[in-house]
């Protein structure tokens, strides 16, 4: 894989990443449409990259919260760092838990599942409708409440179940001030990235070679860059109740999905 094809595909994951259209469905729209030799073999460390710069992308928007996150950890004081923190570990125990014992029966979700993708994708947009419906979205985000958002998230492991729209549009649904929704959602994934890559380090599933240590880089950097436009461009749109599009969007690309796959 090239510098410019690395470069426009890592971009395009960085955007997806955050944007509620689903990354992962995306990812294998694009394995049928170009042919799995344009997604590159050496999948499993390109994509620790491209999470590693995303999870850097939200560190760095919401540098505040993620310092308020980690002083709770260290003082442990009943305050609300310490309350805050806790409802972030509270909304990964469900991910954590299917990752762990799920994860062989994960993997055949994935693999050119073009009408798992299309179907996913219209449940996507319609949480995106409901969510940009809903009214009196001015509570907090309590114990209960980042229960449910969590189960959210694992669900959005299915491809073509975007995570932050997912995420999002619970917290929405649930009576959460939109914006603190966002700043929850996009704050709950960070850990999971870390311990994510942390564990593939440890397994030694990470292979740098040489050659495509530039590459690596070109779509780190691109990752990053996306990461930083789409995480502050999704929490405006988020703000002025502008999920609608988005919604449009998914529906068409899965009615699409769903077509191709059953004329094909």
């Amino acid at each position: 894989m090239g510098y410019l094809e690395a470069i426009i595909l890592w971009f395009i994951q960085g955007i997806t990443e955050f944007l509620p259209v689903s990354s992962s469905g995306h990812l294998e729209l694009a394995k049928v449409v170009l042919g799995d030799n344009s997604v590159p073999q050496e999948s499993l460390t390109f994509t620790i990259i491209l999470h590693f710069a995303t999870a850097l992308s939200t560190i760095v928007v919401f540098k505040k919260d993620v310092l308020q996150i980690v002083k709770g950890l260290i003082q442990f004081r009943w305050n609300e760092e310490l309350t805050f923190s806790l409802k972030i570990i509270v909304s990964m125990i469900p991910a954590v838990f299917i990752g762990l014992f799920f994860e062989e029966e994960l993997a055949s979700f994935f693999g050119g599942q073009v009408l798992l993708v299309g179907f996913m994708l219209i449940i996507t947009s319609l949480l995106l409708l409901f969510a940009d419906r809903a009214k009196n979205t001015n509570t907090e985000v309590t114990f209960f409440s980042a229960v449910i958002v969590g189960i959210s998230q694992a669900l959005a492991i299915l491809p073509g179940i975007s995570r932050s729209g997912a995420t999002i549009s619970s917290s929405v649904l649930l009576g959460i001030d939109r914006t603190k929704a966002a700043r929850f959602s996009f704050l709950m994934v960070v850990p999971l990235i870390i311990g994510k890559i942390s564990k593939d380090i440890l397994a030694g599933s990470i292979n740098f070679q040489s050659e495509h240590i530039g590459v690596l880089g070109a779509g780190f950097l691109a990752s990053f860059i996306a990461g930083l436009m789409a995480c502050k461009w999704m929490i405006a749109i988020v703000k002025r109740s502008k999920l609608s599009y988005f919604a449009l969007y998914c529906f068409v690309v899965g009615i699409v999905a769903i077509a191709y796959t059953l004329n094909g």
